[in-house]
Formats: structure tokens, sequence, C-alpha cells
């Protein structure tokens, strides 16, 4: 992706666009690409949305878009609303599918199918939705009324490799919770952040409650400086061109 291409991240929770491709939106803001971000999961006014709104302004890339959807495992992160793993597929498609028509980027990022280091189902639930949403924004008969079609030239899905889970995954994870990967072949793009890197890590500690509760933000948070720059980074993404996004 040239740093001119404008781009859509689409991430399940505040703070997975911080840390998953952090470095990817401030490199294209700084730029002077059109960057912006929907998040699947939590409210208007609850206060992660606060937090989630702090780390956009730190990475460049607008005010927060929301598809509305409760966490899985946090129902009051949306009141009144479905979770996001219970929601017509079609429903979710179709909220996407009229932000990527209003922003129509050249370029979208999102979840890997496993739903990335941690493998949250949120995350894969997420992935699914914009491949979807990639493919069916450009078909002028689907969704009608979101506005004009829009085909994006490619979806980026945000990944680890194999070779770098293994040294992510003692230092980010949990103790006991496996981490998910794929084998170093499938990556397309590894991408050096380190000249974006105190942007992004600005971004991820903008997410504060998840900091003090000692979240994924919280632990890296904790890291000495040289090992936030050897975990953080780099950032690996898997590249889907054409007929293959709505499988992606």
């Amino acid at each position: 992706m040239t740093p001119s291409a404008s781009l859509l991240a689409v991430f399940a929770h505040p703070d997975d666009e911080s840390l998953s491709a952090g470095g990817l939106l401030a490199r294209q803001a700084e730029a002077g690409a059109r960057t912006a971000v929907v998040t699947a999961t939590w409210a208007e006014g609850t206060g992660r949305t606060v937090e989630l709104a702090q780390a956009l302004r730190v990475l460049g890339a607008g005010e927060p878009r929301l598809l509305g959807y409760a966490d899985a495992r946090v129902p009051d992160s949306a009141p009144g609303a479905a979770r996001l793993l219970d929601a017509p597929l079609q429903q979710a498609v179709r909220r996407l599918v009229a932000h990527i028509r209003e922003i129509r980027p050249d370029a979208v990022v999102t979840h890997d199918a496993l739903g990335g280091l941690t493998g949250h189902p949120d995350h894969a639930r997420t992935h699914r939705v914009t491949a979807l949403a990639v493919a069916e924004a450009g078909r002028p008969e689907l969704h009608p009324g979101t506005g004009a079609p829009w085909r994006p030239r490619a979806l980026y899905l945000a990944t680890h490799p194999d070779s770098a889970a293994r040294a992510l995954g003692p230092r980010l994870m949990r103790p006991g919770r496996p981490t998910h990967s794929v084998p170093d072949a499938e990556v397309t793009t590894t991408l050096d952040v380190r000249p974006w890197l105190p942007r992004k890590l600005r971004a991820v500690l903008a997410h504060r409650s998840e900091v003090e509760r000692g979240a994924l933000p919280g632990r890296v948070a904790a890291l000495q400086p040289a090992e936030q720059e050897r975990l953080m980074g780099t950032e690996w993404y898997i590249r889907r061109d054409g007929d293959g996004l709505a499988e992606a």
C-alpha cells in the first residue's frame, strides 16, 4: 500500500485499531492520505468510545464511527443492542457498506480470519463482516439506500506470522492463553512502523481503562522502551484483491 492510499480500518473493539494497525494508520495520515476507523462494538458515549476518540486524534483518523453492537463479553457496552456475535450477518454488513460507500477508501484493513493474536470471537466476526462488506459495497444491486457503489482495491488482514508470535505471545498474552498466528509464507506485507511508533504507543495508551485493568494495552505499557520497539515496531498483513475478497 502506498503512503498516499486512503485507508479505512475496521476493527472489533476500541484499542484494536491502535494495537493492530496503529503504525499503518499513522503512516498514511502523516503522508496526507484520508484515514478513518469503524469500530464494530461499544456504543457512543461509553467510556471506551471516549478513549477511542482520543486514540484516533493521535493517529489522525478522524472521529469514531460505530456499528453499535455489544462486545461479546461486556453486554452493557451497548445497552439494548445485540451482541455483534448474535446480530444478523447481513445487517452488520449493510451498516459497514454504508461507511465504505461514504468514505470510498482505496484500501480496507481488518482482523485476519483467526481473529488476530488473541483469537477473540468478536475479531473473527468482524473479519467476516468486513470481507463481505468490501465485496458487496461495489455491487449496485446490493444494499440500496446506502450510497453510490464503491469497491476498494484491496483488503489487508492484520495478522502475526508464526515466527513473530513465538516472541510476542509470552510477553503480551495472559499466561496459559493460546496465540493465533499464520505460517510466515502467508504474510504478504511486512511494515516497519518504528518511525511512527511513538504515535502508535500514545494511541494504545489512550485506552486508559484497558491499561488500568491489565489488558493488552496495559501489558504494552509495562514493557521497557527497547521491548516496545522490538515487539510493536513491526506490523504484518495479508493482502487480498479482486474476486477473493469475500472469501478472505
